[in-house]
């Protein structure tokens, strides 16, 4: 954790997402407390709309460039100014409105974030940035995912689908097969993808941001009801091309899901009894 001047912040330290993280599960917690009919739902949404107002009035800032998240409060409450990718993790959370996150996603494509490869953990415009330190503006695809995410959620599918390609072009640098973390610099700096050096290669969460990512394209998420297809992530899907799924198994049955380019995709049962035992994987051409 860094000012961006390159000062070291001091802690304990309070993460912009991590506030974000607590929101979203009290009102998710509050969701399930009214699903089986247990008491306290109210006294956590309330909490949770509290805990909103206070991220509102103190993670707010501003450059020459506009508003957006500092990374972080140090142990004195002060807001550590730095530019970087947790605020990517905010965006879908609910924690902000729907200006708000565009002032964000807006941000996260910036060329100060958006390596072209994913987003970078620091902006290229702090001190402390360097394309291959460790959290000072290398790319960690699962961070990008996250964003990615919350991006399709909050229905922010051009945004995401910048991030959707800059991954997309890592993975093929690499034969799709990403590292835990990799350099920072643009593709026209480098011949393709920079390993971090230390870095896990291959790496679980980063051969996991494929299933949030293949969600963002298809703009859709598993469905909540039995038999039920699966329902819409956000207001359509990131428009990064054509993508058909054969054997998505959502509410015990098993679907056919296409998403066109700038279309609404549509979801139709497949061939069979659809109770979901015949296919237990998603096969997809692009």
């Amino acid at each position: 954790m860094q000012w961006r001047d390159g000062r070291l912040a001091e802690g304990p330290i309070a993460l912009s997402e991590v506030q974000a993280y607590a929101y979203e599960a009290a009102v998710g917690g509050a969701a399930l407390l009214d699903a089986f009919e247990r008491p306290g739902a109210t006294a956590w949404r309330a909490w949770a709309a509290g805990l909103a107002d206070r991220f509102r009035a103190r993670f707010w800032t501003a450059d020459d460039d506009g508003p957006y998240l500092g990374i972080a409060l140090d142990r004195s409450g002060a807001l550590i100014d730095s530019v970087a990718s947790n605020m990517g993790h905010v965006v879908g959370t609910g924690i902000l409105t729907p200006e708000e996150e565009r002032v964000v996603a807006d941000r996260l494509v910036s060329p100060e974030l958006s390596s072209g490869y994913g987003l970078r953990t620091l902006s290229d415009r702090m001190a402390g940035y360097w394309p291959l330190g460790y959290h000072r503006g290398s790319v960690w695809a699962h961070d990008t995912a996250i964003a990615i995410s919350g991006l399709a959620r909050a229905g922010l599918d051009e945004q995401a689908a910048v991030l959707v390609r800059g991954v997309l072009a890592a993975a093929e640098s690499v034969r799709y097969q990403l590292p835990e973390l990799y350099g920072g610099a643009p593709p026209e700096s480098t011949p393709g993808v920079v390993p971090y050096p230390a870095a896990c290669h291959p790496q679980a969460w980063s051969a996991a941001s494929a299933v949030a990512i293949l969600q963002a394209c298809l703009g859709l998420a598993p469905g909540v009801e039995r038999g039920g297809p699966p329902r819409a992530l956000g207001s359509g899907a990131a428009p990064v091309g054509r993508v058909d799924v054969e054997g998505v198994v959502a509410g015990g049955r098993v679907w056919h899901v296409s998403a066109p380019v700038g279309g609404t995709p549509t979801v139709t049962p497949a061939d069979g009894d659809g109770d979901g035992d015949g296919a237990r994987s998603a096969v997809g051409r692009a």
